[in-house]
């Protein structure tokens, strides 16, 4: 594993870098608390359900091990990366939190019911599960947009690049072939986390500059 740049050094022991991640961690707390109301509300009041050309035409598959632990792995690849630049904690940090307060707003304003035919979360499920997927949150797919949103802020290290966009289509496959995602809900994560990374490096300006330091 690389040393952090001497260069950094500096920067990481600075009042600014300190208030930045803090900051971080404060809104990413935020973001979580409206996570967890957006999705109950749309579940609590989810509709019905709608036809999806793809759903509709294909069985369901037990995914559920791979819903639920994927993202772990995931998670604990991109915190060891940050262990060895902890430079770009702040801006990381950050944008998950915009990504997920923006999909908190889209979850809290239609509720579509889920599709009928899916795949039911069973007892053997860990019980924080339940902390972040709800049923009724579904536009759009956390699970296809974060990996995504991580590829397009590691962009310049081509290995990140493509293990996140890697990952970001193989989880868009695994929500489908579970029926746990309409359609609409794996492609539009696409669209909508390009447009959050970009307001995300305008709002978190400084975040940025510190994260693109070598």
């Amino acid at each position: 594993m690389n040393q952090i740049n001497p260069k950094n050094l500096a920067y990481l022991k600075s009042k600014t870098y300190t208030i930045a991640i803090i900051d971080g961690f404060i809104l990413l707390g935020l973001a979580l608390i409206a996570n967890f109301y957006a999705g109950t509300f749309a579940t609590f009041r989810a509709g019905n359900s709608v036809q999806d050309i793809i759903l509709s035409n294909i069985p369901i598959f037990d995914v559920s091990d791979i819903f639920v632990y994927g993202p772990v792995i995931m998670w604990v690849v991109l915190l060891v990366y940050c262990f060895n630049k902890p430079h770009q904690i702040p801006f990381i940090l950050k944008s998950i939190a915009l990504f997920i307060i923006i999909r908190s707003t889209f979850v809290s304003l239609t509720h579509i019911g889920p599709f009928p035919d899916r795949l039911i979360m069973g007892a053997d499920s860990p019980d924080w599960i339940r902390l972040f997927t709800f049923g009724g949150d579904l536009f759009f797919s956390a699970h296809t947009g974060l990996p995504f949103l991580l590829a397009l802020i590691f962009w310049k290290e081509k290995a990140l690049r493509i293990l996140f966009i890697a990952t970001s289509v193989f989880f868009g496959i695994i929500v489908l072939m579970g029926h746990l995602h309409y359609s609409i809900d794996v492609l539009s994560a696409f669209f909508i986390t390009y447009t959050i990374y970009h307001i995300s490096k305008w709002l978190f300006k400084n975040d940025f500059t510190m994260f693109e330091l070598k």
